[in-house]
């Protein structure tokens, strides 16, 4: 397993405001995630300013596309994004169809896994030639009061053995990655636990820290 990402998700309601945070974070993050509320914001805008704000990063396109695969994965891929998320709920054509216009345009599709799904759904998107999948905590599961625990852990387990890398995602802090060592992370995906931070450079520096100690530099 290779040594996790760090993700910073923009999930702004303006443009303006998701660029000022990564003025600020560009330099301590590997990749900038346009999220869904900044792109029903602002739409394939904030695609183009993110790319021609940050050229060198890693650029997903939040997109939890149902529908649709191919038409909208050209429309993510031309705006500059390199990777694409579709959610579980799609149909597996469409999951075949982004990933075809991924592959062409040297990206890749994640799966977003909210909702109900099952690992037979996990192989059939590793079967189409899907290599990612994102392991979230709502927002609204997060309000709640839901914790990391054992059932998530064997999940995420259970899809690394598949043969998915994953992005997580849910209120992540530098606190909680020592949970994950056994899983095969792409990515730790951080939203507010950035952008609300007083210092968030320094919590990105806390984030690499605690990678860099439990993964080393491989």
């Amino acid at each position: 397993m290779s040594r996790p990402l760090l993700q910073l998700a923009l999930d702004h309601t303006s443009l303006a405001a998701a660029q000022r945070d990564v003025a600020r974070l560009q330099d301590h993050v590997d990749i900038v995630e346009a999220g869904t509320i900044l792109c029903l914001a602002e739409g394939l805008n904030a695609i183009k300013a993110l790319r021609a704000q940050c050229p060198e990063k890693i650029l997903v396109a939040d997109w939890k596309v149902a529908d649709a695969g191919e038409t909208l994965a050209q429309q993510a891929f031309n705006a500059g994004a390199n990777w694409m998320t579709i959610i579980c709920a799609a149909p597996l054509a469409t999951v075949e169809k982004g990933h075809q216009v991924a592959r062409a345009c040297g990206g890749e599709i994640q799966m977003e896994l909210f909702g109900n799904w099952t690992f037979d759904d996990a192989r059939a998107w590793y079967h189409t030639g899907v290599r990612q999948a994102i392991y979230h905590r709502g927002r609204d599961a997060q309000a709640s009061g839901q914790q990391w625990g054992d059932a998530d852990l064997a999940r995420m387990k259970t899809l690394s053995d598949i043969g998915l890398a994953l992005s997580i995602t849910g209120g992540i802090t530098p606190a909680d990655l020592p949970l994950f060592k056994q899983i095969n992370v792409k990515a730790f995906i951080a939203g507010r636990a950035l952008t609300d931070a007083d210092r968030p450079q320094q919590v990105a520096a806390e984030f690499h820290a605690q990678i860099r100690d439990i993964w080393g530099d491989k």
